[in-house]
């Protein structure tokens, strides 16, 4: 029976050589990383050099990295009302782009009548214009924009969002979730206040997640209360193994980027020019910068409930979009927001690749599209 073919990466990838070493070593140890004796020293040891190596990776300094459970608690911990720092602030509304997460979409601790949504262009970038506008008409606001977009892989202008958002006295929270490992990123040559990441998107376990910030940003109140970790941030006994984790595969990621992203844009070109020229496939945001390894596609008459299932069948793992609304029956929120009707955007299949992808593993998806395209596209 062949190899099942992987492709989506966005969603999640597979556990790093580096990571599972270091999880597998940290899992021997005993102590709790607030303990003062040897034991707890050594585990604290771990946690430190996971968060130096994060924020070396993102140009931060270690005091201002934050770990967490997820990157969705990274996210609502970061959209917090009375932030302030250097630009200006308290921020009293918060300002998300239409493509965002659904974790940021949430809103995170800010009230829904507070809570405004910029507009995006038809390729799924923000609007600055309309960024420009809503921040002229309001309180200092926190602005939330990713870095690239986790079903398009469209990047966005966050540094010149930055610029914008700092000029009305407002901050810039970035989730970088999917851009770490993928491109490179440094929290200061974007501008952002706050930025956010997720281990399992890097190679590294699920269930970690970190919220990094420049220096002199005040007024965070963390979600999690009780004890002192995290710099009295994040309440909880910190998961040792899976920081570790973390940590080892942020240093793999970086090591190996230019590598990996020459590699996956190659072949991100030749399955987008095979899904084209097989069926018609029409790829999203394909007219803008986007991340070396992500593909959105469709063809007239397609249903991507149905096309995950066949690619599923043919041993491929492919997805709709985001994999926190997979199982749901819905059009894509981030189709709907650049324009395309709910037809469309019901019609949407993601590929996504990783650092292990091959050939041959294209040549397989292009086949099975082969397959699926004589039978689920109506004529």
């Amino acid at each position: 029976m062949p190899t099942r073919v992987y492709l989506d990466w966005n969603a999640t990838t597979p556990l790093r050589p580096e990571a599972r070493a270091a999880m597998v070593a940290a899992y021997d140890l005993v102590g709790n990383p607030s303990s003062v004796h040897a034991e707890g020293r050594e585990a604290r040891r771990l946690v430190e050099e996971a968060r130096a190596a994060l924020a070396a990776a993102v140009g931060a300094l270690p005091r201002n990295v934050i770990f967490t459970s997820a990157g969705t608690e990274a996210n609502a911990l970061a959209l917090s009302p009375g932030l302030r720092g250097p630009w200006g602030g308290p921020v009293e509304r918060l300002l998300v782009s239409a493509v965002e997460h659904a974790s940021v979409l949430a809103g995170g601790r800010f009230p829904s009548d507070r809570i405004g949504q910029i507009r995006v262009t038809r390729s799924g970038v923000v609007d600055l214009d309309d960024l420009k506008a809503q921040l002229e008409d309001g309180p200092p606001a926190l602005v939330s924009i990713m870095a690239a977009n986790n079903e398009t892989g469209a990047l966005q202008p966050v540094a010149e969002a930055a610029s914008v958002v700092h000029e009305a006295g407002g901050l810039l929270h970035v989730d970088a979730i999917q851009a770490l490992g993928k491109i490179p990123f440094d929290i200061n040559s974007v501008g952002a206040d706050l930025a956010t990441f997720s281990a399992h998107k890097i190679g590294g376990p699920k269930g970690v997640g970190a919220l990094v910030m420049t220096e002199g940003i005040g007024g965070l109140e963390p979600v999690l209360r009780g004890g002192g970790q995290e710099l009295s941030r994040r309440a909880g006994t910190e998961n040792v193994a899976g920081i570790a984790g973390f940590g080892a595969a942020v240093k793999a990621a970086l090591q190996a980027l230019p590598e990996d992203v020459k590699r996956m844009a190659t072949l991100r070109d030749r399955l987008e020019n095979g899904l084209r020229d097989l069926a018609g496939a029409t790829v999203f945001a394909d007219d803008v910068e986007r991340l070396p390894n992500t593909v959105l596609f469709t063809a007239a008459g397609l249903k991507a409930e149905t096309a995950v299932i066949g690619f599923d069948l043919e041993g491929i793992a492919v997805s709709s979009g985001s994999a926190c609304s997979s199982g749901k029956v819905q059009p894509s929120h981030v189709l709907s927001a650049m324009g395309y009707a709910p037809s469309v955007a019901q019609g949407a299949v993601r590929l996504s690749l990783g650092w292990s992808t091959e050939p041959d593993d294209i040549n397989r998806a292009l086949e099975a599209w082969r397959t699926l395209g004589n039978t689920l596209l109506k004529g």
